[in-house]
């Protein structure tokens, strides 16, 4: 099942606290970037983030977005922008500092 483009335009709205955010459709679902930054994307109607040390700390359940690709944090509470917005912070510095 695709994402819905509803459903695409509440994630964006959700984390319009935060500049530099983009989406691009891939395929039916979206990739979110921060900063130019790959972080997670939008897949069946679910916020998925990048797994990295600092946002273990959410316990977030494990998701693979589709078949053969990597294991991802299924985001739960998309309704409580303060976390998303953490959540997307943490897992951007910890990415920005692998390159």
């Amino acid at each position: 099942m695709a994402t819905t483009k509803d459903y695409k335009n509440f994630i964006l709205e959700q984390l319009s606290s935060l500049e530099n955010i983009t989406c691009k459709s891939m395929m039916g679902e979206y990739l979110l970037y921060y900063n130019k930054t790959l972080y997670g994307g939008i897949y069946d109607n679910g916020l998925l983030v990048t797994i990295v040390n600092s946002n273990k700390k959410y316990n977030m359940q494990e998701s693979i977005p589709y078949e053969s690709a990597k294991t991802m944090y299924f985001v739960d509470d998309v309704n409580n922008q303060e976390i998303l917005k953490k959540i997307v912070i943490n897992t951007y510095k910890d990415l920005s500092t692998k390159k």
